[in-house]
């Protein structure tokens, strides 16, 4: 059976059939149509048996959904009884959290915990360090389904969202095929219902799909594959290439990352929107942002929404947490005990974004606690900053204070990306020391450049092709691209789409034995 990666021709194939079987069966059918196929995907997509966690997963939520309906419609009924039905409701929403991030937990984590308190305690011996060589078999998109789920059921116990009482439409909104690879992360109340809802075949939705997932191709095949070569020349060997080699790796892990994210994000709105279905956006170009804090509200935006609303406002709110509020007013203050108290909260909230990034202190650091203070110091110093830029007097609206503002995030962010890229915490840090103690820019000069795995042809093509990507980004501040080119002359706008098909097919880089390119975030 053949492996249906996302920028696979088998991928394409099973697409296409899915596309036609969806328009030409009556719309009652069309969300089968989906559900099937997004079985079907899964099965295809690594080790079949693997389905079972997804199913599994589903069950639970389905049971958690029957209980909370099944107490409101009693409860109508029995007013009286109204405490009781909502502690048996407020069970089975616990019931649902707890299962599903156990079973998380067990896949995903288990190793991290292991060897973390083997470092610290060694309680473990070598039983733990036998257990931590396992080689779990953690299931497709097992991040994006469960936060997914969870949100939803979350929501049904709030009355955000209706229940579902059908398991099978449960099962297309948790397993939704595009979605599985890397998100985005959906909630039931702005994605869900439409998912089931009839589409009639609409040729400008279906045509800007196909445009939109040639996109994603582009960024994948032609920009993210060539990044990767310099990025594991330099991180497979940082003593060989210090100082600014260092450097040019983690900005090309940069462009590496986001290429194949975000592509893989357009493949996936892509294939929903020919659909008929619109998913949420989950990049707006990052690397404008002038503030850590808007970087993330521009990266991986799905996430950062889901994390806010079910990890840090309910962590806020929290007994927990009101107490410690009141304490830290009557310490310090009223406006420096919230603020200590937000911090706290933050804190739980970024370790929790760096662990859902993979099961290692580089994670939690390079995609979350790293984050959390470079947040906390901006918000301190702020005031320092404003100071000190009035008594020079500099405007801060000034240009090109935006544009220093912009390199300073993204500097910061690549520091991050250091961790995030490298084996190991301590990996990360001597290659920081060696890319700030070393002095080579001869580097740019000499040729150097072109010894990274890319001859210059290669490296002049992921450059022109990054170009591309920037003029499209200040392109997108003025609307959707794509309308933009439909409102060209009909020869020009297939000029351009067809210019990009063969631009992907001739220069797509596919590599000795080539069969579909794995997206970074598929683990998760």
């Amino acid at each position: 059976m053949k492996n249906l990666g996302i920028t696979s021709f088998y991928f394409l194939i099973f697409y296409g059939i899915t596309l036609i079987f969806y328009y030409i069966l009556p719309h009652k059918f069309q969300w089968g149509v989906l559900l099937v196929a997004s079985i079907f995907y899964y099965l295809c997509s690594g080790n079949a048996i693997l389905i079972f966690y997804p199913v599994f997963a589903i069950a639970i939520c389905s049971f958690g959904i029957r209980i909370m309906a099944r107490t409101q419609e009693e409860n109508n009924i029995y007013p009286e009884k109204e405490k009781w039905m909502q502690k048996r409701r407020k069970a089975a929403l616990l019931f649902v959290i707890i299962a599903n991030v156990s079973l998380l937990i067990l896949l995903k984590y288990i190793n991290f915990g292991i060897n973390t308190v083997n470092g610290v305690l060694g309680l473990f011996g070598s039983w733990g360090n036998m257990i931590s060589r396992l080689d779990w078999l953690v299931p497709l998109g097992i991040s994006y389904y469960s936060l997914s789920l969870i949100g939803y059921v979350t929501d049904v116990y709030f009355g955000i969202a209706k229940p579902l009482k059908n398991p099978a439409k449960l099962a297309l909104y948790g397993m939704f095929f595009p979605v599985m690879v890397s998100g985005p992360i959906l909630r039931f109340r702005e994605d869900g219902e439409q998912l089931f809802e009839p589409h009639a075949f609409n040729y400008q939705q279906v045509t800007w799909g196909v445009q939109r997932m040639l996109w994603g191709f582009f960024k994948e095949l032609v920009i993210s594959e060539r990044m990767a070569i310099i990025v594991n020349t330099i991180y497979g060997d940082y003593k060989s290439y210090p100082g600014i080699y260092i450097w040019i790796g983690t900005v090309a892990f940069a462009f590496q990352l986001y290429t194949n994210f975000s592509g893989g994000m357009d493949i996936a709105l892509g294939v929903a929107q020919t659909f008929g279905i619109k998913l949420p956006e989950n990049f707006d170009r990052p690397f404008f942002s002038k503030t850590i804090s808007e970087y993330w509200r521009r990266w991986h935006i799905t996430l950062g929404i889901w994390m806010k609303e079910y990890i840090f406002y309910p962590v806020l709110r929290s007994s927990l947490f009101a107490r410690l509020g009141k304490d830290m007013r009557r310490k310090f203050g009223k406006k420096k005990g919230k603020q200590f108290t937000t911090f706290v909260g933050m804190f739980i909230l970024w370790f929790t974004v760096g662990i859902w990034h993979g099961g290692d202190w580089k994670y939690i650091i390079g995609s979350g606690l790293l984050h959390w203070f470079y947040i906390v110091c901006g918000e301190l110093l702020a005031p320092w900053f404003a100071k000190g830029m009035k008594k020079l007097k500099i405007n801060p609206k000034a240009g090109w204070m935006d544009a220093i503002r912009i390199l300073r995030t993204f500097l910061l962010v690549n520091i991050g990306f250091v961790f995030f890229r490298a084996d190991s915490v301590g990996m990360a840090l001597q290659m920081l020391k060696e890319a700030v103690c070393v002095f080579n820019p001869k580097a740019l000069l000499n040729g150097g450049i072109f010894q990274l795995g890319l001859d210059w042809i290669e490296f002049t093509v992921a450059i022109v092709s990054l170009i591309l990507v920037l003029f499209v980004s200040i392109c997108q501040s003025r609307g959707s691209v794509r309308e933009q080119i439909e409102a060209k002359p009909f020869l020009i706008r297939w000029i351009i789409w067809y210019a990009l098909l063969f631009y992907v097919i001739l220069l797509g880089y596919y590599g000795p034995g080539f069969s579909a390119a794995e997206f970074i975030y598929q683990g998760f």
